[in-house]
C-alpha cells in the first residue's frame, strides 16, 4: 500500500497525495470522515481513485499516528 502514497515537495507543497495524482490524503480522509462510502468517493469525487487508494490513505494516517511520540506532562 505504501507505493500508493507519494510525497513530493513539488506537489501540494509536499503534502502526501495518492501516487500519480494531485489528490491529497487529507482530502480523501475528510470524505471518509464525513461518512461517504468508498464507492461514493470514487463515483462522485475522484473517479481516478480505487478503493485500495482510499485504504492506503487510511493506512498512511494510521502509520503517521503510530510513529508519533506523545509526551504527556504529569498533572499537578
Amino acid at each position: 500500500m505504501k507505493e500508493r502514497i507519494a510525497v513530493d515537495p513539488r506537489v501540494h507543497f509536499g503534502k502526501p497525495c495518492i501516487a500519480g495524482t494531485r489528490i491529497t490524503v487529507q482530502n480523501v480522509l475528510e470524505l471518509v470522515r464525513d461518512g461517504l462510502s468508498f464507492d461514493a468517493i470514487v463515483r462522485d469525487y475522484y473517479t481516478e481513485l480505487t478503493p485500495d487508494d482510499i485504504r492506503a490513505s487510511i493506512q498512511y494516517a494510521i502509520d503517521v499516528v503510530a510513529a508519533e511520540d506523545i509526551h504527556v506532562a504529569a498533572s499537578p
